[in-house]
């Protein structure tokens, strides 16, 4: 191996190399730096058509507001021969947005910069912004006016008109008093100034964007009759045809004027209306154009049905059916005419129905007595009510031979409860004290009017307010506080039967419950029920036990 580690075998890289790949880098590096060329930028993109180039080359600097914000990239002619061109150009970031209204016009440069420079007008921000690689028509373009265009404006002819009218100017017009009655008709300038600017006020329309919308459609208008000018020709022709007709029917014109104002104080809001319905009868064609387009198959495939239906209005089949009911027509209006009672009955039952009783139905009801129980508080009557029909139904499912049978159960209880009607005192017991009364009994019924339609009434209202109870005393005549419970009678004491008695019915019910056959004692007498038990092999213990075993001394009463 050589010394310092190298092989001898691969010397490495060669001088010549070396040198070519420091070049080649020296060149790329002088390129970059020199042209300023970004192979990873994408710059954006814009294209707008002009009249005439003025000789603007490629390289050409875009300005916006003597700002350079981009250049041209290349400039192609049109074909046709009419000198127009296309001009494509590079705006840089601080150059957008660039909207829709923008204008370009070519303006030449100053005497040391010399060729031409593109001058841009972003547009209006409210205006939509064009997209990268987006056109700018040739409406919204201009170029400068050169020297040989005006050379070739101011011909002969045109010279020699232009040099009539200065001398008719200066020897007509101000030679004879014209200054004079131009100094006058000064004086009026103030008032006609004004009236000036109330209707230059008035081009700009009632609404937002009126005067743009209308530049927008004369614009377009201009560009149709452009396009075409042999119409453009005979529309001067035929407004001169008119013009002409209008200077021979003066005086009926002049009679015009005032019907025309007066027409149009009333077309004003007449077509301001129409305006208005616009937009719903542009939905409705919209709406209706799946329609209309559908409806040609659909004529044709009614029309055999058509034909065959002909055949059925002919005299032998329903215009002989039509002649034979056509006698029951007066009796079907006189029918028609009596039902106007019953539909008047039914439009104030459907009335009374929608304002009184379907409100009362929802009207929630109050319960603060009973707090305790869950959802009762605040329901619906249309809840509520139904329950009680559910009630009637448990309460009536017995039935004998002749009808249904109601379970009533009367309340009692150690209270009693005196209150009075129609000046008689009555008694009734209740378990313990009433706490109060709800509702409180009115002192007169409420009014009773049957000749006032129900749907005028008031709805029923059934938040009741709450009383005080009537007053509870005792068998003795003890006057008892309201809602405090009664206190415990003293519990006796059971005698030695009462005992043995208990313990024989607690003996015989364990016994059944285990399965064990044992006389009832309920349903016999006691010497009868003794029988049974002996013939059981069972009897009674002194403490009134049933037992089995032989050695217990029967017990007798």
């Amino acid at each position: 191996m050589a010394r310092g580690g190298r092989d001898p075998r691969h010397p490495g890289i060669s001088p010549f190399k070396a040198g070519l790949i420091a070049a080649t880098l020296v060149l790329v590096f002088s390129f970059f730096g020199f042209s300023r060329y970004n192979p990873f930028a994408h710059p954006y993109e814009l294209h707008a058509t002009f009249r005439s180039a003025n000789n603007l080359q490629p390289k050409s600097p875009v300005r916006e507001a003597g700002v350079d914000v981009g250049k041209v990239t290349d400039v192609q002619p049109l074909k046709g021969g009419s000198g127009a061109a296309r001009v494509t150009m590079e705006i840089e970031k601080k150059g957008l947005p660039i909207h829709r209204d923008a204008e370009l016009k070519i303006r030449s440069r100053i005497f040391l910069e010399g060729n031409f420079f593109v001058d841009l007008q972003p547009g209006t921000p409210g205006a939509k912004a064009i997209k990268d690689g987006g056109e700018v028509p040739i409406q919204q373009t201009a170029t400068p006016v050169q020297f040989g265009q005006l050379l070739t404006a101011l011909q002969a002819d045109t010279r020699k008109d232009l040099q009539t009218f200065l001398k008719e100017y200066a020897e007509e017009g101000l030679g004879h008093g014209g200054a004079q009655a131009y100094n006058k008709g000064l004086d009026s300038a103030p008032g006609a100034f004004r009236y000036s600017s109330i209707a230059n006020q008035a081009t700009l329309g009632t609404q937002p964007h009126d005067l743009s919308h209308l530049l927008r459609g004369q614009q377009k208008l201009f560009r149709a009759l452009s396009v075409h000018p042999e119409v453009l020709k005979s529309l001067v022709v035929n407004l001169n045809l008119t013009t002409l007709a209008f200077a021979r029917q003066d005086v009926a014109l002049a009679a015009t004027v005032p019907a025309l104002r007066d027409l149009l104080k009333v077309g004003r809001p007449a077509l301001l209306s129409l305006n208005n319905t616009l937009p719903s009868l542009r939905a409705f064609a919209r709406d209706a154009l799946p329609g209309t387009r559908s409806s040609g198959p659909t004529i044709d495939a009614s029309l055999p049905f058509i034909t065959q239906a002909r055949p059925l209005v002919r005299k032998q089949e329903l215009r002989g059916l039509a002649h034979d009911l056509r006698f029951t027509i007066p009796d079907l209006a006189r029918l028609n005419h009596s039902t106007i009672g019953l539909l008047n009955q039914q439009r104030a039952l459907s009335r009374c129905q929608n304002r009184v009783i379907v409100p009362f139905a929802n009207t929630p009801i109050p319960d603060p007595d009973f707090p305790q129980y869950d959802g009762a508080n605040g329901q619906p009557f249309k809840k509520e009510a139904p329950r009680s029909l559910v009630g009637l139904s448990g309460e009536s499912r017995i039935n004998d031979a002749n009808t249904p049978l109601f379970h009533v159960q009367a309340g009692t209880g150690p209270a009693n409860v005196l209150y009075q009607d129609a000046g008689k005192t009555f008694v009734a017991s209740t378990p313990a004290p009433p706490e109060g009364v709800r509702p409180i009994r009115p002192n007169r019924r409420s009014t009773f009017r049957p000749g006032t339609p129900c749907e005028t009434q008031q709805s029923p209202d059934l938040h009741a307010a709450r009383g005080s109870p009537d007053q509870a005393v005792t068998a003795t005549g003890t006057p008892l506080p309201p809602g405090q419970p009664l206190p415990s009678l003293p519990r006796s004491k059971p005698t030695a039967g009462e005992t043995q008695l208990i313990q024989e019915l607690t003996s015989y019910f364990a016994r059944a419950k285990r399965g064990q056959p044992t006389p009832d004692p309920l349903l016999v007498s006691h010497r009868r029920y003794l029988r049974q038990l002996n013939k059981a092999g069972l009897m009674l213990t002194r403490t009134g036990s049933i037992v089995s075993t032989p050695s217990a001394k029967p017990v007798s009463r």
